[in-house]
């Protein structure tokens, strides 16, 4: 080729290719063809592309099969949407895979079907709004089983994912009306997203969020707190005592302060309630006090002992822990949850 010619490139789909798409990544025209015709047709920038090559070359990932999709998501800085990229289901197991300890998965298990109509507006490929009412069937949930390895046994990952919350449409937050694929692939695309659920359920140091969650969404949802509805929790300090400041002085926590629940992290808040729900059923209140201590720092800490404070009943700080519990492990199972168990793993046995 004509160095001449470097920066004037032929263009492909309307999208040029760049400069850095032979320099860095070694691309030809035809693969450059492939990439903007076959891989990411619905890409409108020769720079999202160039993201995704960047992401499959940190991560030694073949692009060609596509580990990840290219997904517009509105931007309320910017006033438009913005390309961003995201892993698909098959990188995330990939991703799993690589760790040598993924132990399988099951069939999904789906919910009871549920007939909806949806009406409002969406956006067409020009960008233009439209009416539209579509009546959709689909399951009203699925939940998804992921094994991993850990201390040497095979440990089931279950979560359940709600196809209302999951569903993505077709105009963000300005629409209820479902995108073409999850009119099409109603469960498949809820089998996705419960497949990637539970894989972060497993692997939550590996694994993040996958395409097939964000398509519809808006950058504004991912951001921390912005699904919160920012309620508070105050922390009354003036009924501790000297032993409850002790409790929190080692991690530095302030016990008089008021927490904005947009600083919690939905996945800190979701374990907090757990380790609440649990603590309730068991009574184990040190053990329960022990653990957050062991598990959370900082405003995290705090929130945690103040959802603590709010459910007990006593002075749980002076209350022992049911049994030889360890302070870091969570309060033992209520015996009602005990039974649930041993009927999932007798289930399980006679598959």
């Amino acid at each position: 080729m004509n160095p001449n010619n470097r920066n004037t490139l032929p263009k492909t789909r309307d999208l040029p290719m760049p400069v850095a798409a032979q320099q860095s990544y070694g691309l030809s025209e035809q693969s450059w063809k492939v990439l903007t015709e076959v891989t990411f047709p619905t890409a409108k920038t020769s720079e999202a592309i160039l993201m995704a090559l960047d992401y499959c070359k940190a991560r030694k990932l073949d692009i060609f099969k596509k580990p990840v999709h290219i997904v517009p998501m509105w931007s309320a800085a910017l006033c438009r949407n913005v390309e961003t990229v995201w892993p698909s289901i098959m990188e995330i197991q990939t991703t799993a895979s690589r760790t040598g300890v993924w132990a399988g998965m099951d069939r999904p298990v789906w919910g009871p079907d549920v007939t909806k109509t949806f009406t409002g507006r969406y956006k067409d490929d020009n960008e233009q709004w439209q009416e539209s009412s579509v009546t959709v069937t689909f399951p009203e949930w699925v939940a998804v089983t992921v094994y991993r390895i850990v201390g040497g046994k095979r440990c089931a990952f279950t979560e359940e994912v709600y196809w209302l919350e999951a569903y993505s449409t077709a105009g963000g937050k300005h629409t209820q009306v479902p995108t073409a694929m999850w009119i099409k692939r109603p469960k498949g695309q809820l089998a996705k997203c419960g497949k990637a659920a539970s894989l972060r359920a497993a692997f939550p140091e590996e694994c993040g969020y996958a395409a097939e969650e964000m398509g519809g969404k808006t950058l504004d949802d991912i951001a921390d707190g912005t699904v919160i509805d920012g309620s508070a929790t105050v922390v009354n300090a003036a009924e501790a005592d000297h032993e409850d400041r002790v409790w929190a002085g080692d991690a530095g926590v302030d016990a008089n302060r008021v927490i904005d629940l947009s600083q919690i992290h939905p996945k800190v808040q979701k374990a907090v309630a757990e380790l609440v729900r649990r603590t309730a059923a068991a009574g184990a209140w040190k053990a329960a006090y022990d653990y957050a201590n062991q598990k959370f720092k900082g405003i995290d800490l705090t929130f945690a002992l103040a959802e603590l404070d709010k459910v007990s009943e006593v002075n749980p700080r002076a209350t022992q822990a049911l049994g030889q519990a360890d302070s870091t492990a969570m309060p033992p199972l209520s015996p009602k949850e005990m039974a649930m168990t041993q009927a999932r793993q007798a289930l399980g046995a006679n598959r």
